[in-house]
C-alpha cells in the first residue's frame, strides 16, 4: 500500500500513511546507509531536486572540490518503518551536476538490469542473509547458553532469541515480503531469516533495508545485529548466498528446461560459464572486506564444516561448492558473505553472467564430490583469492567487469579498496609480535 500510494506524491503518501519524517537513504562504495532525515512538509521538494550530501565524506570516489550529490529518491521503495511508522524510509538514485552518478552502486545495478532487459532477460534474486546476535560491544554472542558443538537449527537457542526473531518476521509479514522460515544457523549465535525472492532490485532495496532493520530492533533488545563475514574465527561465518534467476518479461523462467540437466537451460548453464570465468574479479564485490577472506578459504570450524567455497566449482545440491543448483529453473551463488553490498553483488553477478551466455562459456564438467575431504583430487580447478589484495587486483585485470559496471565504478571501487588494504597492513596485529619480537 504504501509503494502505490507514493509512487506519484510523497506529500500525499505521507497525509494518507501518517509518516511525518522520511530517511533519503543510498549505500555508498563499502555499503554503508547513509540517509538524511526530512520532514514530510519539505518532502515535495525532496522528490523532484533530492537531498543534498557532500560525497566525498562517504565511501564514495570524490573530493571536496566535487559539487552536491543529490539523493533523488526512488518513490516506488516507499518502507514504512513498522516498527517506528510515523518514518518512511526511501533508496534513492544518486545525481551530480544534473547527471546520474556513475559509481553509485543503485545506479550501477539498475544501467546493468537495464542492459539484461535490451537483450529480452529480466534478473530476479533471492537473498539468504546470515547475522550473528552479539552482545552490544560485539564481542561475544549475546546467548551465553548457545555453545552446542552442532548449534545449526538448535530450537532452544533459537527460542531463546524468540522476541528478536519473531519482531524482525513480522516487520516483513507487515511489509508484505513473504517471509518464509527462521532458523539458528550452524554458528553460536548465528541466526538466518528468509523472504521471498523478487526482481532484483526490489531485492537488493529490501537486502539493504533488512540489514537497517534488524540491526534497529536488536539495539531494541540491548543486543547488536552484526552481518560482519566472520566475527569469530573458530565459528562458521556469516553466508549472503543470492539465489539468481532469468526470466523473460513475459515471465518465463529461462532458466528452466525439464529436459536440461538438472532441469537447468543451456542459458543457465552458460551464465554459470560466466561466473566461473570472472570469479575471482567477482569476489571483489561479493566478498569485499579484509575479513572477507576467513570465511572462504577458511579451516574447518568447530561445527565440522565452514559451509563456505574454496574453490572455483558447481555441482547439484551439494553445498561444498561455490555454484550449487539446488532445484530446477535456479542457480545459487555461495560466495557472497553478509558484508557484500547489495546492490554491487547483484550487478558484477549479472554482468559476469551476461558475458557467459553471450560467449558461449563452457562451465565444464559438472562436480558432485565433497569438495572440503576431496578438492585436493580436482586438477585444473581455479583458487578463491586469498586476500582483498588479490581480489581487487583480479577486479582491475577484468574487462568483463570493466565493460559491463564501468570504468567510474572499477576504478573508483579499486582505488578506495586499495586504501582500504594498505590502511590494513599498516595495522600490526597481535600475531606478528607473538611471532617475530624475539626474532
Amino acid at each position: 500500500m504504501a509503494n502505490d500510494l507514493a509512487q506519484a506524491d510523497l506529500k500525499h503518501a505521507a497525509k494518507e500513511l501518517g509518516i511525518k519524517y522520511f530517511l533519503i537513504s543510498y549505500v555508498d562504495l563499502f555499503g554503508a546507509l547513509r540517509a538524511k532525515l526530512v520532514p514530510a512538509s519539505a518532502i515535495s521538494g525532496m522528490q523532484k531536486a533530492g537531498a543534498g550530501f557532500a560525497g566525498f565524506a562517504t565511501w564514495l570516489d570524490m573530493s571536496p572540490a566535487d559539487a552536491d550529490l543529490f539523493a533523488v529518491p526512488d518513490a516506488s521503495s516507499l518502507i514504512q518503518l513498522p516498527w517506528k511508522p510515523e518514518v518512511g524510509w526511501l533508496a534513492s538514485d544518486l545525481v551530480m551536476n544534473d547527471e546520474l552518478v556513475a559509481q553509485a552502486p543503485r545506479n550501477v545495478l539498475k544501467s546493468t538490469m537495464l542492459g539484461a532487459e535490451s537483450l529480452g532477460y529480466v534478473m530476479k534474486t533471492g537473498v539468504e542473509c546470515e547475522f550473528f546476535l552479539t552482545n552490544a560491544d560485539g564481542s561475544k554472542i549475546s546467548d551465553a547458553a548457545d555453545n552446542a558443538t552442532k548449534p545449526c537449527y538448535d530450537q532452544s537457542a533459537l527460542m531463546r532469541r524468540y522476541d528478536v526473531i519473531k519482531e524482525i518476521c513480522d516487520c516483513m509479514l507487515t511489509l508484505g515480503w513473504g517471509p518464509y522460515q527462521n532458523d539458528h544457523e550452524d554458528a553460536n549465535g548465528q541466526f538466518e531469516m528468509n523472504w521471498d525472492f523478487a526482481d532484483a532490485l526490489i531485492t537488493a532495496d529490501r537486502h539493504v533495508f533488512f540489514k537497517f532493520m534488524a540491526r534497529s530492533i536488536a539495539e531494541k533488545h540491548g543486543l547488536r545485529a552484526t552481518f560482519m563475514p566472520k566475527p569469530f574465527i573458530d565459528l562458521t561465518g556469516s553466508g549472503c548466498h543470492m539465489h539468481t534467476s532469468l526470466w523473460s518479461p513475459e515471465g518465463a523462467n529461462l532458466f528452466e528446461d525439464e529436459d536440461g540437466e538438472l532441469g537447468l537451460s543451456a542459458l543457465g548453464y552458460g551464465f554459470i560459464g560466466g561466473l566461473i570465468h570472472s570469479a575471482d574479479a567477482l569476489c571483489a564485490f561479493t566478498n569485499p572486506t579484509v575479513n572477507s577472506y576467513k570465511r572462504i578459504n577458511a579451516p574447518r570450524t568447530v561445527s565440522g564444516a565452514t559451509w563456505a567455497p574454496n574453490t572455483v566449482t558447481y555441482t547439484g545440491n551439494n553445498r561444498t561448492h561455490m555454484i550449487r543448483i539446488p532445484d530446477a529453473g535456479r542457480l545459487e551463488l555461495r560466495l557472497p558473505d553478509g558484508a557484500a553490498n547489495p546492490y554491487l553483488a547483484p550487478a558484477a553477478m549479472l554482468a559476469a553472467g551476461l558475458d557467459g551466455i553471450q560467449n558461449q562459456r563452457d562451465p565444464g564438467k559438472r562436480l558432485d564430490i565433497n569438495m572440503y575431504t576431496d578438492g585436493h583430487k580436482v586438477r585444473g580447478a581455479k583458487k578463491l583469492p586469498l586476500n582483498l589484495l588479490d581480489a581487487i587486483r583480479a577486479l582491475e585485470k577484468s574487462s568483463v567487469l570493466r565493460s559491463a559496471l564501468g570504468a567510474p565504478l572499477v576504478d573508483g571501487y579499486s582505488k578506495l579498496k586499495h586504501e582500504e588494504w594498505n590502511a590494513y597492513s599498516r595495522h600490526l596485529t597481535q600475531w606478528e609480535r607473538d611471532n617475530t619480537l624475539d626474532i
